[in-house]
């Protein structure tokens, strides 16, 4: 375990390093790249070639790469290029609101869908299954941002129930009472697109399972259901599940942008779309780089998950898994 520990870890650092490369040259590839950005306009040619030294963008892109990677190794993240601000300022607060409202989204959508999804294997095409599927197909097919305003429309404009749209209302900033009404819309309306793929991934996997031999065997023994499902089945079964949330992690991390800036919501995804729109490469790059190294990490703590889940998997010396 220890020796595949150290090996994913080096993999996932030489992973985060090209992710590096290839971020930093696509930023300067793209059309006027971050020069005309930085240097102000109409400038003669004279003081824009000094502004150019000033800022290290005479030197060759290798050369600004490894000043760059070097400041970002000591938490150097940059700054704005048109109001000059620590990106790091800017950038770590909308981290933690785009956490709170995912991970709410998450953890609801979890504790709905896989008790749901695993209920309905059981009832395969019941009343209950059926109801599933058309909550899944809605959550697939309905855009995002028109539920969100539907929701607007009715639940905070017409009935007044909750707020149309910020983290707090004015002068309620820090209350959690006042948070948790300002959640209620964002989360429903991005809950719905979690429940539509794990419920079915749930009811899929559980179906797998079930129609195993080992399961009729434990079933022509006379173990009750209850035990041939939740003891025998439901482990094996979360394998695959494991692994669909592994793969939502960027979604969590960068955020649901539209849902964010449908509800004004002041986290990382709506930022990035603002800060895109702004041309501020600095902070583009940032959130890139800070979503690439949770989404690895996250790839690495599902790994581990198998084994915790299954202990038949097992992480051996190959860096593969033997059941």
């Amino acid at each position: 375990m220890t020796e595949y520990l150290i090996r994913r870890v080096l993999q996932s650092v030489l992973v985060i390093f090209l992710i590096t490369i290839l971020t930093f040259l696509l930023i300067h590839a793209a059309p006027g790249g971050p020069t005309q950005v930085m240097l102000s306009p109409g400038l003669s040619p004279e003081i824009f070639e000094q502004q150019a030294k000033n800022l290290g963008l005479d030197q060759p892109v290798p050369v600004q790469y490894v000043r760059w990677i070097g400041d970002l190794l000591q938490g150097d993240l940059g700054y704005t290029f048109k109001n000059h601000i620590a990106v790091s300022d800017l950038l770590w607060p909308r981290i933690g609101n785009t956490v709170i409202l995912m991970g709410a989204a998450w953890l609801v959508s979890l504790l709905i869908a896989i008790p749901w999804g695993i209920y309905n294997s059981t009832k395969v095409y019941g009343l209950s299954d059926q109801t599933a599927s058309f909550i899944s197909y809605l959550g697939f097919a309905m855009p995002t941002f028109w539920f969100g305003i539907l929701l607007q429309q009715w639940l905070s404009l017409k009935l007044d129930w909750f707020p149309l749209s910020d983290m707090y209302t004015r002068g309620k900033e820090g209350n959690i009472g006042d948070l948790f009404m300002h959640l209620v819309l964002p989360i429903t309306v991005l809950a719905l697109g979690f429940l539509a793929s794990y419920m079915k991934y749930a009811r899929a996997s559980m179906l797998e399972v079930l129609d195993q031999d080992y399961i009729r065997t434990a079933r022509a023994k006379g173990v009750k259901e209850r035990k041939v499902v939740f003891r025998h089945a439901l482990r094996n079964a979360l394998i695959p599940i494991i692994t669909i949330l592994g793969l939502d992690l960027p979604i969590l991390v960068g955020g649901a942008a539209l849902t964010e800036n449908v509800f004004n919501w002041p986290g990382m995804g709506r930022w990035f779309v603002e800060m895109a729109g702004a041309r501020e490469y600095s902070a583009l790059m940032a959130v890139t780089i800070v979503t690439a190294v949770i989404v690895v990490i996250g790839n690495l703590l599902a790994d581990i998950l198998y084994a915790v889940v299954d202990p038949r998997v097992k992480l051996g010396k190959q860096g593969g898994k033997t059941a």
